[in-house]
């Protein structure tokens, strides 16, 4: 390789791009999609899009047409079955109102008489407006209708045979039925002593007639021939007592009555007779006028249903032929345009999709670092061509990254080392945080312990000493009662004093050793809010007794919280030595307020509010951001309420605000859940190595 030849390489042993430039170019290949490439490609999509409108509209004139032909055999389906609904509906009317005027003859009542009229005019509705409507039933429906009229006509004619047997039954059974009964009567109170001969026959034919009228009532309501015949033996009997009691008769008045009474029992025969005749006349009424109307209509319809379902079929083939053949149509023209427009859009597919190729391979060269490979189509006029010009100004500037990209490694090594350095002094500043609070903590309550310590070690000593004088004063000699009785008093006393002393350190001892169990395990348990909150503050008080602050608690007993008690802990102490620095300087006394109350079902609210000099507006919006503060050069280090308010929010899952202004003290206002949520048992683990007392 000549020296020439070895400038126009990179590195890499790849060609540089002024060796690419100026490498021969092999001759250009004639091919179909090069005639297509001379239109710019929006033009070519545009005739694709044109020829799929022209199949569009082609297709929808064929559609349209098949359309019309389709609705109009399918109208033909729809009337057809249209008519045979109809036809249902006449028959289960007609069905209905025979079953209804059978009802009506067995029981007469307003309620089904008016039912029957309903139906009536319901089926007549109907045939009056579909007749003139529906040319299926041009033929057949004036037989149909005639034959509905005479059923219904039959009905009228019905009920006047009916009403003619009611009123037979009222004026010719019952109403000589009733002066017979009256006839007896009178016959028992004129007939004279109960052993007189007239009595036998005349009882006899009174439970004749009594059997008799029970008879023509049953047959009256059943229609029962047994019940009817068992009528006319009881008024056989009843005429033939009568002149046996009449030629017995003492009296002008029992012959009377008699006569009377044979009158009546022939009327009552009659009625009988008249009433089986009106009940023949009804039945014959109901065979013909009625069920005999009612067959020929349902044989009517039945005929007519027949022809429907012919008409149906003959419809439903011609639907089915006429969308055969729309649908052969429509998949011919579909299939025929669908082949040109493969081809076209297959044209204009290689057109776009190969220059497209060989931009892309020339992208995955220059993204894999290859900068030599020629790109080519920057000679083109089309949109493809101004994209390889483009790649071309993307490999000459990728060439320029190279060099950005080896400059900025370099920088980012550097502000990596120095973020690192950043950390270690973040995590110094934590951890002296954490010292710092927890010195001040256990000092306070070293210093409270160490004085019921001392008070309860001087009077031990005080005890021994008198012991000692009192067994010497036993030795000298007898004891006075006096004596005694004065040492049993301060050895009284001394114990009294220490087993309250002893008592006081053991309860701070105890607090504060349950504080420290908590804030050692990160594990959420059950705990009372006002036990927690009152160990809490056993904890603090000596340090800030010490710093002349005076601290209330107003929490309500009985407020159960399954939560983080370690957590709540380190918030409660880090608010109380927060605001002993910040709140009371300079050793100003003070009033540290906390104060708790359900809210609502599930949380609680916890107020911590001091009468300190509160904040300017400026130091309350960033009091929660980390490294702020307002004692820089005084050993602040601005990570006390940040890290508050990371124990409220992650660990125990609460919302924390804060209210202050100059010279009013200042709020701070907690909403903890009295479950901890799902959401916070990660960082309650997390906690025990990270939380801290600010």
């Amino acid at each position: 390789m000549t020296p020439a030849d070895s400038a126009m390489l990179e590195p890499s042993g790849r060609p540089t791009p002024a060796a690419a430039a100026t490498a021969p170019r092999k001759p250009r290949r004639l091919d179909p999609e090069r005639l297509v490439r001379v239109l710019p490609i929006r033009w070519r999509i545009l005739s694709i899009a044109v020829l799929n409108t022209a199949v569009v509209v082609i297709l929808a004139g064929l559609i349209w047409n098949g359309a019309n032909a389709l609705s109009r055999a399918w109208d033909e389906v729809r009337q057809v079955r249209e008519s045979d609904a109809l036809l249902v509906l006449l028959e289960g009317e007609s069905g209905r109102l025979q079953n209804l005027i059978h009802r009506y003859i067995n029981e007469p009542s307003p309620q089904i008489l008016a039912e029957i009229l309903l139906v009536r005019e319901a089926v007549l509705g109907t045939l009056r407006t579909r007749k003139p409507a529906d040319p299926m039933f041009a033929g057949a429906m004036d037989g149909l209708a005639g034959v509905t009229e005479r059923f219904i006509a039959g009905f009228g004619d019905l009920r006047t045979v009916q009403a003619s047997i009611n009123r037979t039954y009222e004026e010719e059974v019952l109403h000589p039925a009733k002066q017979m009964a009256t006839l007896y009567a009178t016959m028992e109170a004129i007939a004279g002593p109960h052993d007189a001969p007239i009595w036998a026959p005349l009882a006899r034919s009174r439970e004749a007639f009594t059997a008799s009228v029970v008879a023509a009532n049953a047959y009256y309501l059943s229609l029962a021939t047994a019940a009817a015949a068992e009528a006319s033996r009881g008024l056989e009997t009843v005429e033939n007592t009568i002149p046996l009691m009449a030629a017995i008769a003492d009296t002008d008045r029992e012959r009377e009555t008699l006569d009377a009474l044979g009158r009546r029992a022939a009327a009552l025969r009659k009625g009988l007779a008249t009433l089986s005749e009106q009940f023949s006349a009804r039945t014959q009424l109901l065979r013909t006028a009625i069920d005999g109307n009612q067959a020929e209509m349902i044989s009517t319809i039945d005929g007519l249903q027949k022809e429907m379902r012919r008409r149906e079929n003959r419809a439903q083939a011609s639907l089915e032929r006429t969308l055969a053949a729309t649908y052969r149509t429509v998949a011919l023209v579909a299939t025929s345009f669908l082949f040109a427009i493969l081809i076209g859009a297959w044209v204009v597919t290689r057109s776009i999709r190969n220059p497209l190729r060989e931009l892309m391979a020339a992208m995955h060269a220059i993204v894999a670092g290859q900068y030599g490979r020629v790109i080519r189509s920057t000679e083109e006029r089309d949109e493809i061509g101004e994209m390889a010009r483009a790649v071309e100004v993307f490999r000459e500037n990728a060439i320029a990254k190279r060099q950005a990209e080896n400059d900025l490694r370099a920088a980012k090594d550097n502000a990596e080392t120095a973020l690192a350095e950043l950390r270690e002094a973040q995590e110094s500043l934590v951890d002296a945080e954490k010292l710092a609070a927890l010195g001040s903590l256990v000092a306070g309550v070293a210093h409270e312990v160490n004085n019921p310590v001392g008070i309860s070690l001087t009077v031990a000593s005080s005890l021994e000493r008198r012991c000692e004088t009192f067994s010497q004063e036993i030795g000298a000699g007898p004891l006075k009662r006096s004596k005694l009785d004065e040492f049993v008093a301060a050895t009284r006393d001394a114990a009294r004093q220490l087993v309250g002393n002893l008592h006081r350190a053991g309860e701070l001892i105890q607090s504060f050793k349950q504080v420290a169990v908590d804030r050692s395990h990160a594990e959420p348990r059950e705990f009372d809010l006002a036990e927690a909150t009152e160990q809490i503050a056993a904890s603090v008080r000596p340090v800030l007794r010490k710093a002349q602050v005076v601290l209330h608690l107003e929490v309500p007993p009985g407020i159960v919280m399954e939560s983080d008690p370690g957590s709540y802990g380190q918030v409660l102490t880090n608010l109380f030595l927060n605001a002993m620095s910040h709140a009371f300087p300079d050793g100003r006394p003070g009033t540290i307020d906390v104060m708790a109350r359900p809210l609502g079902a599930g949380n609680v609210e916890i107020t911590v509010e001091d009468d300190g000099v509160g904040m300017a507006e400026e130091v309350r919006r960033r009091a929660f951001e980390p490294f702020f503060t307002t004692r820089r050069g005084q050993g602040g280090t601005g990570l006390g309420l940040h890290i508050i308010h990371g124990l409220v929010t992650r660990s125990l899952g609460g919302r924390l605000s804060l209210e202050s202004a100059p010279s009013h003290g200042t709020v701070f206002r907690m909403v903890l859940p009295r479950k901890l949520p799902r959401t916070a048992d990660a960082t309650v683990a997390e906690k025990a190595t990270d939380a801290s007392y600010g």
